[in-house]
């Protein structure tokens, strides 16, 4: 089977973007990651866009076919990923497989998605669609207060702190300042964290992943294809996974783990050849603070119970020993839930690439992205290393 290499990213600002369709948004993105590789949009074959709720709150669905329309390719292979939040990881795995079975030299992923031009309740709506409707939707709750109950679960079994669990957002800020493409580019403190409003308890507004619109896009080729692409440095998709769990929380044996995470990156480790401790750069899927902290966890970087504890010893700063999020994450680079799988492999590839600025990790060459549905309902980790 071929290698499957990234050569071309390209992302819109993370904002309110009331006056631009999901057309435009998906397309200012893929002629940027077109651009970016230096290829023609006739070099597309396949396309994968990831989205959870076009349907819902635009009333526009097809999203493949519109998109190949838009962007001047019809008649290639185009449709749309949807697995929640998880969408765009989604997208981007199969657009891993599309090129790694060798049916295709050239793919694309998108991830795309306009949650400010509802109301929110209305996108409150679209977001508990994730959920079992008819034993967990129906009850009335919404994914505020289904991740409230693993808080306070993480807590109760382990003891931690609600203090250092918030320094999570504290974290995401920090990065975010420097990042161009962030929607909150802006410091916070933990007091202000934790004198935000509550949202559901025990989770605070400055705990949560604020609502956005964006689009970013991944290019990636075959071996062969890349011989066309001009590049300083090359970077190989060597491991992909996508897992599920079961669906709702009430039928887990453990609110405080995410099995599907579990599973998918421990496939991922073994396609990739590595172990946690030789990746340089993270990117996890902290919708709420205390799911950074599991997530360390369950990737294998923290024991259980201690994930915390890297966030608060500053192992995830850009100098750490996990350097985590660094521009800035779900919390403050934004979440366009349909699309952050994307902009995650656009924040590692940066990294990769040496294009991070003054968020540079130094000698940077293995990355890790995990994108997460729903409440862990599915889980994609993808891996990415600069072998050139």
């Amino acid at each position: 089977m071929t290698g499957v290499y990234l050569v071309g990213i390209g992302a819109t600002k993370i904002d309110e973007h009331w006056e631009r369709p999901l057309r435009d948004l998906m397309l200012e993105a893929s002629l940027k990651a077109l651009r970016d590789a230096g290829l023609s949009k006739r070099d597309v074959e396949a396309i994968f866009v990831g989205n959870m709720s076009s349907g819902y709150l635009q009333g526009q669905e097809h999203l493949g076919s519109l998109l190949a329309t838009w962007l001047g390719v019809p008649g290639v292979a185009a449709n749309k990923v949807e697995a929640a939040c998880g969408s765009g990881g989604a997208a981007f795995h199969n657009a891993f497989l599309a090129v790694k079975s060798g049916l295709y030299d050239c793919v694309l992923a998108v991830g795309v998605e306009k949650l400010t031009d509802a109301t929110t309740p209305d996108a409150t709506s679209a977001l508990i669609m994730a959920e079992d409707q008819e034993y967990v939707a129906f009850a009335g709750f919404s994914f505020v207060a289904l991740n409230a109950l693993v808080y306070k679960a993480y807590m109760k079994k382990y003891g931690a702190k609600q203090e250092d669990i918030a320094l999570f957002a504290v974290h995401d800020h920090k990065y975010a300042v420097n990042n161009p493409l962030a929607q909150y580019p802006r410091a916070v403190t933990l007091e202000e964290v934790l004198s935000s409003p509550m949202v559901a308890d025990p989770l605070r507004l400055l705990e949560s992943a604020p609502l956005g619109d964006g689009a970013a896009a991944a290019l990636l080729c075959s071996e062969k294809k890349l011989k066309e692409v001009e590049k300083d440095v090359v970077i190989e998709v060597v491991g992909s996974a996508l897992a599920t769990d079961v669906l709702s929380l009430h039928d887990r044996a453990d609110l405080t783990t995410l099995s599907a995470t579990v599973k998918a990156s421990r496939k991922a480790y073994a396609m990739a050849g590595i172990e946690p401790k030789d990746v340089d750069v993270l990117e996890v899927h902290d919708a709420f603070t205390v799911l950074g902290v599991i997530h360390l966890e369950d990737l294998g970087f923290a024991e259980k119970g201690a994930g915390w504890k890297l966030l608060k010893e500053g192992q995830l700063e850009k100098d750490g020993d996990l350097p985590t999020n660094t521009m800035g994450g779900l919390k403050a680079r934004g979440h366009p839930v349909g699309a952050t799988g994307i902009y995650q492999i656009y924040d590692i590839a940066v990294q990769l690439r040496g294009e991070a600025g003054k968020n540079q990790v130094d000698g940077a060459e293995v990355g890790l992205a995990q994108n997460v549905g729903g409440v862990g309902g599915t889980v994609s980790v993808n891996i990415l290393k600069r072998v050139r």
